[in-house]
This record gives C-alpha cells, sequence and structure tokens, in this order.
C-alpha cells in the first residue's frame, strides 16, 4: 500500500468516527498530504472529494493531464466553455451524498468560491472544517515526515552558522537574509521566511527585515526557515554583537530556563496549554510577563503553522508524533527582544529536538576580537 493509500483509509476512519459523511478539500497543503497532488491554482474550482463510497477530483480539463501523472484516483475534469457544474454534479453522484443534511468537512484554506459551489450543490449540509479529520491526521507524522523535517531543520543550523559567521558592521539586515538564503540555494533548498532585526527591530516578533545596519554592541534576532525536499524549517536564534549588557544576559537567561520548562512539560497526553503553561510561568516569575506576547508555539508540518497549536487556550493533549515549536520571547518595546525557538518531534519519553545548533551563540565582533 502507498503512502497516499494508507493515507486515505485512515481518513476515512476518521470520518466515520467523527460522523463525517464527505471530506473536501482545495488546492493545498491538505489535498499534497492526502493524494500527492499539488495542482496549479487560480479562479477555476478544483477539488479532492472523499466519501465512505469513492474519493475523486474536479479538475478543469486544462491541468488534469499534468495532475493525473501524481495520482491513481479518478478525475471529473471540464473545460472552460463548460464551466464545473456538471462535472461537480457527475462526481457527487459517484460520491453517493446526495441526501438532506448531510455532514461535510471542508478544507479551511479553500477559496470561499470553491466552498460555496460545493455547499450550494449539496442539500442542507452541516458543515465543518477538515482540521478535524485530515488536519487531524495530518498532526501525527510518521518517521518519514520526521526524518524530512530533521533534514531541512540541519540544513537550517548551516544557514544560521553562515549567517552569524558573516556578521560585520554595517550590514543590513537585508544582506544577512541574502547570506541565507545564498546558503540554502548552494544546498537545494528555498527559503521559507526570514527575519533578520537588528537592535530595536527584534522587539517586534514578526519584524520586517529592512535597511537597518548592524553596529557594535547591538541585539542581533533571526527566525528563518527553509523548504528542504517538501518540508519547511524553522529555528530562532538571538545574541549580542559584542559584549552583552547584564540586563540583556538575564533577559536571555530567562528565555532559555523558559525553553527547558517547555521541554519538560512536554509529553504525550499533556494538554498543549501546559507546555505553554510552563515557558510562561518562567517568565512571569522573572518579572517579564508582560513582555511575552505570543503562543508559546505551533505545529510544523507541510505547512511552517499547522496542528498543535502550544497555547493557553489549547486544551487538546499532545500526542507521539506531533511536532511543534517551542519559541518563548520577551520584548522590550523600542530596545531589543530575546527568542529562542526550537523544533521538536514528540516521542514516547519526550521531545527530540530537530536542530543540533547550541540556543546560546556568541557573536564576536570586531572590538571584541581585538581584545
Amino acid at each position: 500500500m502507498s503512502p497516499h493509500d494508507d493515507r486515505l483509509a485512515r481518513l476515512r476512519r476518521r470520518m466515520s468516527e467523527t460522523g463525517t459523511d464527505l471530506v473536501a478539500l482545495g488546492p493545498s497543503s491538505h489535498m499534497v498530504w492526502l493524494s500527492g497532488v499539488d495542482p496549479h491554482g487560480d479562479e477555476r474550482p478544483v477539488m479532492l472529494l472523499v466519501s465512505q463510497a469513492w474519493a475523486g477530483f474536479l479538475m478543469p480539463r486544462v491541468n488534469a493531464d499534468a495532475a493525473r501523472q501524481h495520482t491513481g484516483l479518478p478525475f471529473h475534469d471540464w473545460s472552460d466553455d463548460e464551466g464545473p457544474g456538471a462535472a461537480l454534479a457527475a462526481l457527487l453522484a459517484r460520491l453517493d451524498v446526495e441526501r438532506p443534511g448531510l455532514s461535510v468537512a471542508v478544507d479551511e484554506t479553500m477559496r470561499a468560491d470553491f466552498a460555496f459551489l460545493l455547499l450550494d450543490a449539496l442539500d442542507a449540509p452541516r458543515r465543518s472544517f477538515a482540521r478535524e479529520t485530515v488536519g487531524a491526521l495530518r498532526a501525527v507524522k510518521d518517521a518519514a515526515e520526521i526524518d524530512a523535517l530533521r533534514a531541512s531543520a540541519r540544513l537550517n543550523d548551516a544557514a544560521m552558522e553562515a549567517a552569524v559567521a558573516a556578521l560585520a558592521p554595517g550590514m543590513s539586515e537585508r544582506d544577512v537574509r541574502a547570506v541565507i538564503a545564498d546558503h540554502y540555494a548552494a544546498h537545494g533548498a528555498r527559503p521559507e521566511f526570514c527575519i533578520v532585526g537588528f537592535g530595536a527591530n527584534g522587539a517586534f516578533p514578526h519584524h520586517h527585515t529592512g535597511e537597518t545596519r548592524l553596529e557594535e554592541g547591538m541585539a542581533v534576532l533571526i527566525d528563518t526557515g527553509c523548504r528542504l525536499a517538501g518540508y519547511p524549517s524553522d529555528m530562532t536564534r538571538s545574541f549580542w554583537y559584542g559584549t552583552p549588557p547584564a540586563e540583556y544576559a538575564e533577559m536571555s537567561s530567562v528565555v532559555e530556563r523558559a525553553v527547558v520548562a517547555a521541554l519538560e512539560a512536554a509529553r504525550p497526553g499533556v494538554p498543549a496549554r501546559m507546555v505553554d503553561r510552563a515557558a510562561r510561568a518562567v517568565i512571569e516569575d522573572a518579572g517579564f510577563g508582560p513582555n511575552f506576547v505570543h503562543r508559546t508555539g505551533h505545529g510544523v508540518g507541510l505547512d511552517v503553522h499547522e496542528a498543535p497549536n502550544i497555547s493557553a487556550a489549547d486544551e487538546a493533549p499532545l500526542e507521539e508524533g506531533h511536532v511543534f515549536s517551542i519559541e518563548p520571547g520577551i520584548y522590550l518595546p523600542g530596545r531589543f527582544g530575546v527568542r529562542l525557538e526550537e523544533v521538536v518531534a514528540l516521542r514516547a519519553d519526550g521531545p527530540e529536538i530537530l536542530s543540533a545548533l547550541p540556543r546560546q551563540i556568541e557573536a564576536a565582533s570586531p572590538r571584541k576580537e581585538r581584545a
């Protein structure tokens, strides 16, 4: 059985458990995970519909031949002059879901016009989102996925090391981002995102990398990730360019202790909120509670942000095979920020950190090197 056949069988079991009659996926990571098909996306409706009786694609004819190379599932294709209506009706008839009040789980990332086209073709459906079916299955990674995520993380380690080694006075944030992007490209990956924040810019958790230039005695925050063989990485390191002042060193120590506390709390069966609570308690006890302004982490898989959600509001228990970030931070507006981030794969006995790069980095400035 191929990985995609296995995933389809698992989805149908999940549909039975959740009372879901139909799953509808648009062009998205859900579709890629379930079928291997990553179709061209535009205004032409594309869907993968799955019931207990059948699974098949609604596909524009212009894209059908290319998509067929990646799946053995059947297609109901349509041309621009015909429109998708007749093909969708034929697909729904084959799926055996033409009854009032069926339960349909719609891909939460699907275009609204695609979703409305489907829902209008059904008889008073009960609606939910695919995160409870496909999303829940995707959250538990298999060994091959974890291997791919680890490989992406290790390449990201090397890119971070290259960036730190290249730092020099007068470099802009964008210059550092270019060093990282070049390292990715040289090793067969592409940038997924890159935040470089010098000085006060590090106090913006999602700073837009710009033209601020590095000076002696500046805080540096780099949050970056690449995509290698389809899977992303995500890591943040914070450090001082030169000799850090006592206040920065204290904040860095607090954030490091918060990471360790979250790692110790992360075990199968533990509610996700308890991992957030463990990290947040360390920061609150140190007097920086108001300066930790985001959740502790998020799932990582085909998407950089997916389930599980490591936040104070999430009661869902963690499971073996979950992959997620742990990234507490402290942000002092107008001054600097410190965030340290690891992506972990949850094992039966606790989390495996996918990165091999130490969290504590020393970046030598020219003055420090002369000392």
